[in-house]
């Protein structure tokens, strides 16, 4: 049963988040990143998944911790010890270039992996903006002032989206709209993936799948985002 309208979302910070994501932000009135949250270890916070000619590939963002787990997200800077944004556009390059829109949106993909940010919410909050630009989805997330508690009006998905959880957790579920990867033939459909997953290989045609899921991305006792 779809309530009268829509909620507000609340969401962790993400880095090219997964599918899903998109479909919370596209099912809700209005939709906030926590900013203020304490940083957790191994979730879409510091990294997303892509599929390459070896299967799921996990890209992830080295990060300083200044506090450890203690450290708030706004404050957890960005580690550049080692290579990785040449190492990620490497990984991209070789799983989708053949895909149908790589090259159509490489270029504004691409100075992701040579600009520096020094905060990895700040990159995060810039790429989710870009992709929410290029697929076409509303509304445009904003980051909290405070530590925000969920209400009646809030649908909370901080905890819900992990590597770990996304695809089956108590009371939260999602079924996702097949389309063409890349590498179909060999892994059949892979869902969940990176959002640049469904970008590259559907183009415009993205929008339509994530308003088409967007409905029943996470029906929790009756609630359903419409």
């Amino acid at each position: 049963m779809k309530p009268e309208k829509k909620q507000t979302i609340l969401l962790s910070t993400a880095y090219f988040a997964p599918v899903p994501y998109f479909c919370a932000i596209a099912s809700g009135r209005q939709v906030f990143i926590e900013a203020h949250e304490r940083y957790l270890k191994q979730t879409y916070r510091t990294r997303c998944e892509i599929l390459g000619a070896n299967g799921v590939l996990p890209l992830v963002v080295p990060v300083e911790k200044v506090h450890g787990q203690r450290t708030p997200i706004r404050d957890v800077r960005i580690d550049y010890a080692q290579p990785w944004q040449r190492a990620h556009w490497r990984s991209l390059v070789s799983a989708y270039s053949s895909s149908p829109f790589f090259m159509h949106y490489a270029d504004e993909i691409e100075p992701f992996f040579r600009r520096r940010e020094t905060f990895l919410l700040d990159l995060n909050m810039r790429i989710t903006r870009l992709l929410c630009s290029l697929i076409g989805v509303d509304p445009e997330p904003l980051p909290t002032n405070a530590c925000r508690e969920a209400d009646n009006d809030t649908l909370d998905l901080r905890r819900s989206l992990s590597p770990k959880s996304i695809r089956r957790q108590r009371g939260v579920t999602f079924a996702a709209t097949e389309y063409v990867q890349v590498f179909s033939k060999k892994f059949g459909f892979v869902p969940n993936l990176s959002i640049l997953d469904l970008l590259f290989n559907e183009g415009p045609e993205a929008l339509s799948i994530v308003r088409r899921d967007a409905p029943h991305v996470f029906a929790e006792q009756g609630q359903v985002s419409g």
